[in-house]
């Protein structure tokens, strides 16, 4: 029997994404590279470095769903993708997106510099920005809707996104079975939580979470990833209250 407050927690479809506030969120999160975002880059870094460092490869596709405003996990595959999509729900998120295409803003170099303490990503000459405008492109959709792309990226991630999107388990292990089924067998991949989170506010409108640890992430990724790790960040400050740290998962597609 399902609980009442399992039938009444909020549901995807019950918010309101065109409220959300993406410069509020920038201002708040990513004005300045806090230390679980130096952390995560330089995982994700390594991760996706050492891929292709043994991996021999053709043209690779790579997809950041739910992007938000949040542009370093896309520059975190800059250098090997040939195109990389930017898929988000939000109107707003949409369109900020498009506009930091052309140029994106002076903030972001900072999470590129980070990613540049990296060799693989240091000795590469090239123009973050220019390789940007043209490797991605801002794509409006549904996560829910990504099982009519089984199998079409051979990178991705998702970033604060499944948990973050629904007060359901049964929805964030959905959108986890989403993401997992888009990419290719073999595809890299990183994803990262918000532990125990239980809910947040941007620009004073509330969205919901839901409230996951390991365990829940392990347990949703395990049948669609191998050789995968998660990892609880090392970095103990709270850039907002109501959760408990990050988790990152970073493995390959089965």
């Amino acid at each position: 029997m399902t609980s009442r407050s399992s039938r009444d927690a909020p549901k995807n479809a019950d918010v309101s994404w065109g409220a959300f506030n993406p410069a509020a969120y920038i201002d708040h999160n990513y004005r300045n590279l806090h230390a679980e975002d130096a952390e995560i880059l330089r995982i994700v870094g390594d991760h996706f470095a050492d891929h292709f460092r043994e991996h021999s490869h053709g043209p690779v596709s790579g997809i950041d769903v739910g992007a938000g405003p949040n542009l370093y996990p896309a520059l975190a595959m800059l250098p090997w993708c040939q195109k990389i999509t930017l898929l988000d729900h939000s109107p707003a998120n949409v369109s900020h997106l498009e506009s930091q295409l052309a140029s994106y803003d002076p903030t972001w170099d900072q999470f590129w510099e980070a990613l540049c303490e990296h060799e693989a990503y240091g000795s590469l000459d090239l123009d973050p920005r220019e390789r940007l405008r043209r490797t991605a492109v801002v794509q409006q959709g549904d996560l829910f809707d990504l099982g009519r792309h089984a199998g079409r990226w051979t990178m991705g991630t998702m970033f604060f996104v499944a948990e973050s999107m629904t007060s359901r388990h049964a929805e964030f292990e959905a959108g986890v079975e989403r993401f997992m089924s888009a990419l290719a067998p073999g595809a890299p991949f990183a994803a990262a939580f918000m532990a125990h989170s239980h809910g947040y506010f941007v620009g004073g409108n509330s969205f919901p979470a839901c409230a996951v640890g390991e365990s829940e992430v392990w347990a949703s990724l395990e049948g669609f990833a191998r050789d995968f790790k998660i990892v609880r960040l090392s970095s103990s400050a709270q850039i907002r209250e109501g959760y408990s740290g990050i988790i990152l998962a970073c493995g390959w597609r089965q």
